[in-house]
C-alpha cells in the first residue's frame, strides 16, 4: 500500500494535477487577499484624478504577490503530500511586513509620477521630461519586482534587499528584459479587459515571474547566502 501511494502521487498525471491543483490554489488566495482593493479598483473610473485612490486599492496586493512566489517556489510535486494553502499562509506570515517595505514606497513613487503623467499640460512639464520620468518608472519598477521577489525567497534586512535589487538590475539584464515583458502584458490586459481578468490570470503571472528571475534567485543564492 505504501508503494503504491507513492507510485500514485509521483507520476507524470499525478504531477499535472498536483501542479494545477497548486496554481488554482494560489489563484484563490490572491483573490481572496486583495479583493477588497480588488473590487474597489474595478468600481474606479479610469480618469487620471482617481491615480491615488487606485494605488491605495493596490496596497492589499503587495503581500499577496509575495505570498504566492513563495508558495509558487516551495510548491510539492507529490499529489498525496499537497499544502499550497498553508505555503501560501506561511509565505504572508513571514513576507508581509518585508513586502510592504517595498510595495508602499513603490506606489507613493508610482503616484507622484503618474500625477504628473497625467497632467502634463496643466503642470507646464516639457515633453522631454515626460519621457525622462516615464523611462525612470519604468527602472524603479523594475527594481521593485527584483526587490520583490528577493523578500519573498530569502531573509534579508530591507536595506540588503534593496542593494541586492538594484544589484541584480545590472547583473543580470536579461531578467529585467523578461519583466518588463511581463508589465507589459499585465498593462496590455489591464487595458484591453479589465483588473479582473488581470487577477484571474495572477498565479499565472506569479509563475512566470519566478521563470523569468530564476537567474537573478540563483545568482542571490550563490553568492550571498551560506
Amino acid at each position: 500500500m505504501t508503494e503504491a501511494g507513492r507510485q500514485f502521487g509521483e507520476g507524470p498525471l499525478s504531477r499535472v494535477a498536483s501542479f494545477v491543483y497548486t496554481l488554482l490554489v494560489v489563484e484563490l488566495l490572491l483573490v481572496v487577499t486583495t479583493l477588497p482593493g480588488l473590487v474597489a479598483l474595478i468600481l474606479l473610473d479610469r480618469d487620471a484624478s482617481n491615480v491615488p485612490l487606485a494605488a491605495a486599492c493596490a496596497l492589499p496586493l503587495g503581500p499577496a504577490l509575495s505570498a504566492a512566489l513563495y508558495a509558487l517556489q516551495h510548491r510539492r510535486r507529490d499529489l498525496t503530500d499537497l499544502a499550497p494553502a498553508s505555503a501560501f499562509w506561511r509565505g504572508y506570515r513571514l513576507n508581509a511586513v518585508g513586502a510592504l517595505k517595498i510595495w508602499v514606497p513603490w506606489l507613493a513613487f508610482m503616484t507622484v509620477i503618474g500625477v504628473n503623467l497625467t497632467h502634463v499640460e496643466a503642470a507646464g512639464i516639457p515633453r522631454w521630461w515626460a519621457v525622462l520620468l516615464a523611462v525612470v518608472a519604468v527602472v524603479v519598477t523594475l527594481w521593485a519586482v527584483n526587490a520583490l521577489v528577493i523578500t519573498s525567497l530569502f531573509a534579508f534586512r530591507a536595506v540588503d534587499v534593496a542593494r541586492l535589487a538594484f544589484y541584480c538590475l545590472v547583473r543580470t539584464p536579461l531578467v529585467a528584459l523578461g519583466n518588463a515583458g511581463l508589465l507589459a502584458v499585465a498593462v496590455i490586459v489591464t487595458a484591453v479587459a479589465s483588473e479582473a481578468v488581470l487577477a484571474l490570470l495572477g498565479s499565472l503571472l506569479a509563475l512566470a515571474l519566478l521563470h523569468t528571475s530564476r537567474p537573478m534567485t540563483t545568482l542571490v543564492r550563490d553568492q550571498f547566502t551560506a
